[in-house]
């Protein structure tokens, strides 16, 4: 079984319990942590982003002193893998039932 994995990034709401208003509230203590960024990436921050290094979650998460499962919350589920029917299941593979057919050598009367 094949299993999907997604995620929810809370920081938006982190920031609103801790009183940010603006993701640019962020710039001053992401620098006192020694993480510069610009003001768009760190509005990019606030939406869900697709690569976050490590460096700046343990940022964030002392920022907010909080645990980065309250600042990522992950969900699993098992997806169910359909299967192929085809006409007939009892036949087996193709490739087992391949024989091929022995090649007959014959000169060409031209080559002479």
């Amino acid at each position: 079984m094949k299993t999907d994995v997604t995620y929810t990034w809370q920081l938006p709401v982190v920031m609103a319990r801790a009183g940010y208003r603006t993701s640019t509230d962020l710039i001053e203590p992401l620098a006192d942590r020694g993480i510069m960024l610009s003001r768009s990436q760190i509005y990019r921050l606030t939406r869900d982003p697709e690569r976050v290094s490590l460096q700046l979650l343990a940022a964030l998460c002392d920022i907010f002193d909080i645990g980065m499962n309250e600042l990522i919350t992950v969900e699993s589920q098992r997806i169910r893998a359909m299967k192929r029917r085809t006409v007939n299941d009892d036949a087996p593979p193709l490739l087992e039932t391949y024989r091929p057919i022995r090649a007959r050598i014959v000169r060409d009367p031209d080559d002479d």
